[in-house]
């Protein structure tokens, strides 16, 4: 059993009470991404978002490799880009080296939007961990970078070990 300290009061935990709080703390870091995500630009999902992102990481990309990626269901993906693209922040090109495939590609809009979120989801994060030590934020980033680097396979394989 280990004693944490939180912000208000200190938590116990055991191995597998501390993976139930981790998801739920996860869980409530989702909604409230999906929430912020809403009120920035209402017609647009957390996942729309995601998806300019990776596009504008990417400098464009066929829409069977963003579902690759996020392994997202092809008609999901579909979906999504449709809603980009009637929104005006996303289009579709000739890929140049192959006439048959289609790339996707920020607008000049969607570039601007992104940046505008972009900006603003930094401000939230150095509002909410302003009063963080040096320390715990280099700890908390290095967490966060482990877990999204692990995947579920090898995770899965480390447990059987």
């Amino acid at each position: 059993m280990k004693a944490v300290e939180g912000p208000d009061e200190t938590v116990v935990t055991t191995g597998a009470a501390a993976v139930e709080t981790i998801q739920r703390e996860m869980t409530a870091f989702a909604r409230r991404a999906r929430a912020s995500a809403g009120r920035m630009h209402p017609e647009l999902s957390l996942v729309s978002y995601t998806l300019l992102g990776h596009l504008e990481d990417r400098g464009g990309c066929r829409a069977t490799d963003l579902a690759a990626h996020y392994a997202l269901d092809k008609s999901t993906v579909s979906r999504q880009v449709a809603v980009l693209e009637r929104a005006g922040l996303v289009e579709r090109r000739l890929d140049p080296d192959d006439h048959r495939v289609q790339v996707l590609q920020l607008t000049e809009a969607g570039t601007r939007i992104l940046a505008q979120v972009t900006e603003s989801r930094r401000i939230a994060f150095r509002e909410r961990l302003a009063d963080w030590p040096a320390e715990d934020l280099d700890r908390f980033a290095a967490y966060l970078v482990r877990y999204n680097t692990t995947s579920g396979a090898s995770a899965g394989k480390a447990r059987d070990s």
